[in-house]
C-alpha cells in the first residue's frame, strides 16, 4: 500500500529504542525525513546510524520534561528541515509502580510528567508548524492500561489514560486545520521497557526472563490472546498507516495493538 508520505518530515520521540526506533525506521524506509528525539546520547546515535541506513534521519537530544528541551528541538529540526508534517510520541516511563498507599507524590508527578505533560509540551510545540502549512499528522502512544485498570501499576494507567483524552480533545481542536490526531494503545511489546519489567520478576522469583514472561502472561494478562509479547514492528505499522495519506479519515481514533489484551469493548 502507498502511504504517500514521500519526502514528510517527522519528529518520532522515544526514538532511541522499542517502538519508536522501529517507528522511526519504517516511515524512513517510506521516504519521510525523520528526527529522533530522546534523552540519550550514545544509543540514540545507533538508532539514528540504523535509520540512516534507509533514509535521512537526524539525531536530537531532549528531554521532554523540559519546555526549554522541546523548544530547542523544534528549532534544531525545523533549522534542517525547514517543516515538520509527522509527530509520533513514544516517549514513556513505567513510573513507580506497587500499593498505591506506598506512592508518593513525586512519583507521581514524574509519571504525569513524562507520560502526559511530555506528549503536551511536544503537542504543543509542533502543531503550530502543522496548522501553518495546512496539513499534519499527529500520533500519541498510550497503552492498554489507559482502559484497563492494573492496581500495581496506577501512576502509569493515570497517565496513560490522560493521553487518550488529550488525543481525542486535539483531534476535535485542530481537524478542520488539516492536522489529524490518534492514538495507538499497545499491550506487552518486546521492548526494553518490558525488558527490563520481566529482568526484575525474573530475579524476584529466582527464575528464567522466559519463565517470568510465560507467568507473567498466565497471571498478569489472561486476556491475552496470542499468548505472546508483541512486536515493535508490529505496532509501528499502525503508526505509520496513522502518519498516511491513507488515514484521511481517522480522527480521534485509538487503535489497540495489543494482541486482544484488553477484555472488555472499551477504546
Amino acid at each position: 500500500m502507498e502511504l504517500g508520505i514521500e519526502g514528510k518530515v517527522a519528529v518520532v520521540t522515544g526514538g532511541d529504542s522499542g517502538i519508536g526506533r522501529a517507528t522511526a525506521k519504517l516511515l524512513a524506509d517510506e521516504g519521510v525525513k525523520v528526527a529522533l528525539v530522546d534523552k540519550t546520547t550514545a544509543q540514540l546515535d545507533g538508532a539514528v546510524d540504523e535509520v540512516s541506513a534507509v533514509g535521512e534521519a537526524l539525531a536530537v537530544q531532549a528531554d521532554l520534561r523540559s519546555l526549554a528541551d522541546v523548544e530547542a528541538a523544534r528549532d534544531e529540526i525545523l533549522s534542517r528541515f525547514g517543516q515538520v508534517n509527522i509527530l509520533v510520541n513514544c516517549a514513556g516511563i513505567t513510573g513507580a509502580t506497587g500499593d498505591f498507599l506506598e506512592i508518593g507524590d513525586e512519583a507521581w508527578h514524574q509519571a504525569l510528567d513524562v507520560n502526559l505533560m511530555g506528549a503536551v509540551r511536544m503537542c504543543r510545540t509542533f502543531i503550530p508548524a502543522m496548522r501553518e502549512a495546512g496539513w499534519g499528522r499527529v500520533v500519541l502512544v498510550a497503552s492498554e492500561d489507559a482502559v484497563q485498570p492494573y492496581i500495581d501499576e496506577m501512576p502509569y494507567c493515570a497517565a496513560k489514560a490522560g493521553v487518550l483524552n488529550f488525543a481525542k480533545n486535539l483531534s476535535k481542536a485542530y481537524a478542520q486545520d488539516g492536522v489529524l490526531v490518534n492514538s495507538v494503545a499497545p499491550a506487552f511489546i518486546a521492548s526494553p521497557m518490558t525488558d527490563a519489567m520481566m529482568e526484575q520478576r525474573a530475579k524476584k522469583m529466582g527464575t528464567s526472563v522466559e519463565e517470568a514472561i510465560a507467568t507473567f502472561l498466565k497471571e498478569e494478562r489472561p486476556h491475552l490472546e496470542l499468548k505472546r509479547r508483541g512486536k515493535v514492528q508490529e505496532v509501528a505499522a499502525v503508526i505509520a498507516f496513522l502518519c498516511s495519506q491513507q488515514s484521511s479519515f481517522v480522527v480521534g481514533a485509538n487503535y489497540r495493538v495489543d494482541g486482544g489484551s484488553v477484555a472488555s469493548v472499551s477504546l
